[in-house]
């Protein structure tokens, strides 16, 4: 019973485990690459990253915590009013391993109903915190209808010791079209002013998508 329950958590790290649950890394069709920021709204992080996208034209699907869109409704409006896709990462920022299905059920409820509150949008798309998922919360995931994604690249832009050159580097060294990127831009749950190397890697990111002819989409672009 415990094997079952922790089985997908390695998914985010194990493709082929990922593939065995049915969680998506990357995007279906290979016409874009995804952006994704996870962790937001942020006062300040996320008003920068949407102006370097706005300056780009790009698309891209920020990953919401509840709580902080409660916190920063009019942000949460601003990413849907620029074109941009909202989706769920849960209320609370916590590990949903020991945390029963009731209780996983609750959070999705109370993040989509802050979420709908703020932007008028209903996600669909879902990310765990932690890309960690237990076999309960997947299936409460499914129960609902909604799309479980995780990534195929990221920037580890949370660390302390990230830079934009390690960010840009690290998310970009193996890009290709059809990849759904990994980047924060929010510091709540990460190294204090995290949010700030991300938007500075965030140009580069976006030219090494140019470079390979496709364009910056957001996840529900590519279906």
């Amino acid at each position: 019973m415990a094997l079952g329950w922790f089985g997908p958590a390695l998914a985010a790290h194990v493709p082929s485990l990922a593939g065995a649950y049915g969680i998506e890394c990357s995007l279906p069709r290979a016409n874009g690459i995804a952006l994704t920021f996870d962790d937001g709204p942020h006062a300040e992080g996320t008003p920068a990253v949407l102006d370097e996208l706005a300056r780009r034209g790009a698309r891209a699907t920020f990953f919401l915590v509840g709580e902080q869109v409660a916190r920063h409704r009019a942000i949460a409006r601003r990413i849907v009013d620029e074109g941009h896709e909202v989706a769920v990462h849960g209320f609370a920022h916590t590990l949903l391993l020991r945390r029963r299905v009731r209780e996983v059920a609750d959070d999705y409820d109370r993040a989509v109903g802050a979420i709908g509150d703020a932007t008028g949008v209903e996600p669909t798309v879902y990310r765990p915190p932690y890309g960690v998922f237990s076999s309960g919360a997947l299936a409460e995931v499914r129960r609902r209808g909604w799309r479980p994604l995780l990534w195929s690249a990221w920037g580890r832009d949370w660390t302390r010791r990230a830079t934009p050159a390690s960010i840009a580097r690290v998310a970009t060294r193996r890009l290709r079209p059809g990849d759904v990127v990994l980047l924060h831009d929010s510091d709540a749950y990460s190294s204090a002013d995290s949010w700030r190397k991300t938007v500075e890697a965030v140009p580069s990111v976006l030219d090494a998508i140019a470079a390979l002819g496709v364009p910056a989409v957001a996840v529900s672009q590519s279906t």
